[in-house]
C-alpha cells in the first residue's frame, strides 16, 4: 500500500508538472501577443486613412492633420486626384503616404451606382484588375513622382467572378504591394498575426469623437494595431469624416497618457514586419 501510495504521488506530480509546463507555453504565447512593443513605449498602433483621393481630403482634411504635425494614408483614384493634383504633390512633400485604390473603383454589382461600364466585380477577372491597378500605379509614378506601397480594396471587396468561378485578388495585391487594407471590420491587427494583405480598416466616417473613442476602446486590446478608414472630410455624414471630430481625435491619440503610436499605414507595418 506504501508504495502505491509513493507512486500516486509520483504520477500526480508529474501530471502537475507537465500541466504548469503546458500552461506556462500558452501563457508565453499569449505574453508576446500582449507584449508586443512600439516605439516611445506606446502600447497600441494607430494610422489614419482615407480613401479615393476626393478634393475634401486636400481641401480640410490635410489641413488639420498638418496643422498637428501628423501624417495620414491617403489612396488614390486618380478620376479624384486629377482634380487637385498641385494639393497631392504638396501632400507628398510634407511626408503623408500615397497608396493605389485602383482605376476604376471596381466593386460588387450589388452597388449600382458603383459599376463601371455596367461592370461589377462579378463580372471581370484577375488580369483585368491587375491591368486596372497597374493603371494607378502609372499615374502616381508619372503624376505624383511616387510608388505606391500600399493597396486599399474598394468597399473591401476582395474577389473577382461568381459562384464555382470566384477567385481571390488578395495574392494579387500581395504580389503588388506591402499591405492591402480592407473596410468596414469588426476588429484591429493583431501585430504578431496579421496579414498585411487583408489588413482590417475600421470606419470613422458619420462617427462623433466620442463614438469613435468608444469604439477604439473595444478595438485596442492585447496591443492592437488600429487602422481607422474614412472618404470625405468636413461635416459628418454617411461618407464623411467629421472636420471636428478628426481634430479631437488627432489631439486625443498625441497625448502620450492614451498609449497610442499614430503613423502612416505603411511605417507602422514596416515596424511590424521588423519586430515581430
Amino acid at each position: 500500500m506504501g508504495s502505491l501510495n509513493t507512486f500516486s504521488k509520483l504520477v500526480a506530480v508529474t501530471l502537475l508538472t507537465l500541466s504548469h509546463s503546458s500552461f506556462a507555453t500558452v501563457g508565453e504565447a499569449a505574453s508576446e501577443a500582449i507584449g508586443f512593443s512600439y516605439p516611445n513605449g506606446a502600447r497600441y498602433a494607430i494610422s489614419l486613412s482615407f480613401d479615393d483621393a476626393r478634393s475634401s481630403q486636400v481641401d480640410v482634411g490635410l489641413p488639420i492633420l498638418d496643422k498637428h504635425g501628423v501624417k495620414g494614408t491617403f489612396y488614390i483614384n486618380p478620376q479624384f486626384a486629377k482634380e487637385r493634383l498641385a494639393g497631392w504633390k504638396a501632400a507628398v512633400k510634407n511626408g503623408h503616404e500615397l497608396g493605389n485604390h485602383t482605376s476604376s473603383h471596381l466593386c460588387t454589382g450589388n452597388f449600382e451606382w458603383l459599376r463601371k461600364d455596367n461592370l461589377g466585380l462579378e463580372q471581370v477577372d484577375l488580369a483585368w484588375l491587375k491591368r486596372d491597378i497597374e493603371s494607378t500605379t502609372q499615374f502616381m509614378k508619372q503624376q505624383l513622382e511616387v510608388t505606391p506601397r500600399s493597396f486599399a480594396y474598394p468597399c473591401g471587396n476582395t474577389f473577382v467572378g461568381r459562384g464555382v468561378e470566384v477567385q481571390s485578388y488578395v495574392p494579387l495585391v500581395a504580389e503588388l504591394f506591402k499591405t492591402g487594407r480592407t473596410w468596414l471590420d469588426e476588429t484591429g491587427n493583431n501585430p504578431t498575426y496579421t496579414d498585411f494583405a487583408q489588413l482590417a480598416g475600421n470606419r470613422m466616417d458619420g462617427m462623433s469623437f466620442s463614438e469613435i473613442k468608444e469604439m477604439l476602446d473595444l478595438l485596442k486590446e492585447e496591443n492592437k494595431w488600429i487602422i481607422l478608414a474614412g472618404h470625405d472630410v468636413g461635416e459628418k455624414g454617411l461618407y464623411t469624416v467629421d472636420k471636428e471630430a478628426l481634430n479631437a481625435l488627432i489631439v486625443y491619440l498625441k497625448d502620450p497618457k492614451n498609449g497610442y503610436w499614430l503613423a502612416t499605414v505603411d511605417e507602422v507595418a514596416t515596424y511590424i514586419e521588423k519586430h515581430r
